[in-house]
């Protein structure tokens, strides 16, 4: 309840982008970055049922080519996706329509920071689905020294302003 000397403010909601907000011509930085702990990198293997051992096992990792545990690649796919979330989906998805084009050509490591950003790539109106439109997003994650370590192709289906409820 208000004041009654004060006055009204207007409403602004946290939301994601509706299709025709999407701007081909932008790099979409998300912040803040995530620096991922061994705790992040052990609780995601074992909730998923990843028994890998280079993300476990210390003393074998340690005598594999990196000589050390690597974070998941499932966890670096998860947060770059994650943290564009807010910026771009929340509350204006329909649904993830698929990923192509995953790619990991650098480890994270225990202790990096990882800051992902987005491009859109495509978008076009859904023909089957009036009030709605289809985004081809280009995430890439990078660490703390701006060395890629991960990218991914994702196609989303995002309501349109107008067909919004």
């Amino acid at each position: 309840m208000t004041d009654p000397g004060t006055p009204e403010r207007h409403l602004v909601q946290q939301r994601g982008l509706y299709f025709e907000e999407f701007d081909l011509d932008a790099r979409y930085q998300h912040r803040p970055g995530r620096t991922v702990t061994e705790a992040d990198n052990v609780l995601f293997t074992t909730m998923t049922m990843n028994t890998q051992a280079l993300h476990l096992d210390a003393a074998w990792s340690a005598t594999q080519p990196f000589g050390e545990r690597l974070v998941n690649s499932m966890f670096t796919l998860s947060t770059m996706v994650g943290s564009s979330v807010a910026q771009l989906t929340q509350g204006t998805i329909v649904a993830n329509l698929g990923f192509s084009a995953v790619t990991f050509p650098h480890p994270l490591h225990h202790g990096d920071t990882l800051y992902s950003e987005t491009i859109v790539t495509d978008k076009r109106l859904s023909k089957s689905r009036p009030g709605q439109g289809i985004i081809t997003l280009e995430h890439t994650g990078r660490n703390q020294h701006g060395v890629v370590v991960g990218s991914a192709v994702r196609t989303v289906l995002v309501w349109c302003r107008e067909g919004a409820a």
